[in-house]
């Protein structure tokens, strides 16, 4: 346990150093977020800032772990999906382009042997995938690279939410002995809360394309070499419990565009943080609200992992059905468009 709180401690220490340089950095070269009728922020903001993360989580582990295949694929991996959100937030890339560089940097994953092998059995047992492993895996990596993408829509959200998310992962890695990968946990929820420091609300840097793709990709990968690796995977109800307010969220912005006729790639301002926001929350209250939410279903998906599928199931049914519920009445499923406008921070960010 020493260990992680080590690597957790250093990789913060590095993120929180280098998140005002590579802020400096972007304002020289242009890389700024600027205003939109989409955007809560007044000024261009700077943005590329997941690099900070991407450097606070490599550069220990690369000195303190020795090569192997698992770590090349996801060294590879996430360097491509970094490359690809930074270059998204210079031009900002169509999005079949950007879902092409995704699939490329999970196949890379996969080639080097990051795969779902088995999945539960609700009636008993485990599931040998096979060859059906290497989709599966395509499809999850995609996806929760896509949904902290997508949750990144308020201040501090995406990184205090991928936070959140890993301690669980962290505490089933440990318990399962698995400690390779609670290793690498630890430094990217060290990483995480450094840059946290310069993003939380009024955010002085934004992480952007480059971090929101980063986080997802990498706790995606983190959750197959963990909890879903090899005959002892526990429940899929598991990991998606960690994730569960990006999981919602998606859920509903893909429901939602379907049944008014949109791409499922368009973007719009109904996502579950819009929403609170017309509720009348500040960005901070809503921010602090979905933390809340994060932190008891990280919670619930410790207590369960020692539960069996079928409980753990029903479990997550359960609480799909209730969130669902709250989201509807939200208005995340609601009319298009919109029938009130977002409030604007009328705070405009720091140096921005």
């Amino acid at each position: 346990m020493w260990e992680l709180l080590c690597i957790g401690f250093i990789s913060a220490a590095l993120s929180l150093a280098l998140t005002p340089l590579l802020r400096a950095l972007a304002q020289r070269t242009g890389l700024m977020d600027k205003p939109g009728p989409r955007r809560l922020h007044r000024r261009p903001v700077p943005t590329g800032g997941g690099l900070a993360i991407y450097l606070g989580f490599w550069i220990p582990v690369l000195i303190t772990q020795g090569w192997n295949e698992t770590l090349v694929g996801l060294w590879a991996g996430s360097t491509l999906i970094t490359v690809v959100g930074l270059i998204d937030d210079y031009v900002e890339l169509r999005p079949g382009a950007k879902l092409v560089g995704q699939l490329a940097a999970a196949g890379v994953l996969v080639y080097f042997g990051t795969r779902i092998q088995f999945v539960t059995n609700p009636l008993g047992g485990m599931l040998y995938l096979g060859a059906w492993g290497v989709p599966l895996t395509l499809l999850w990596i995609v996806a929760i690279t896509n949904m902290l993408n997508l949750i990144d829509g308020l201040d501090g959200l995406a990184a205090g939410i991928a936070s959140i998310a890993g301690l669980p992962l962290l505490v089933i890695a440990w318990q399962r002995e698995q400690f390779f990968v609670a290793f690498l946990t630890a430094a990217l929820i060290g990483s995480t809360i450094g840059f946290l420091r310069y993003n939380f609300n009024p955010a002085r840097v934004f992480m952007g394309d480059t971090g929101g793709m980063l986080l997802g990709f990498m706790l995606g990968a983190i959750s197959v070499e963990g909890a879903l690796k090899g005959a002892t995977s526990i429940a899929l109800s598991i990991p998606i419990l960690t994730l569960g307010v990006p999981f919602l969220d998606t859920a509903c912005a893909v429901l939602r565009r379907f049944r008014h006729g949109r791409p499922i790639s368009q973007r719009d301002d109904q996502h579950l943080h819009h929403q609170l926001l017309r509720a009348g929350l500040t960005q901070r209250q809503a921010v602090l609200l979905l933390y809340s939410i994060s932190a008891a279903l990280a919670v619930v998906a410790v207590v369960l992992v020692r539960a069996s599928t079928a409980q753990a199931s029903a479990v997550l049914v359960l609480l799909g059905a209730l969130s669902l519920g709250w989201a509807r009445r939200l208005g995340v499923l609601g009319d298009w468009p919109p029938s009130a406008r977002l409030p604007r921070s009328s705070r405009p960010p720091v140096g921005g």
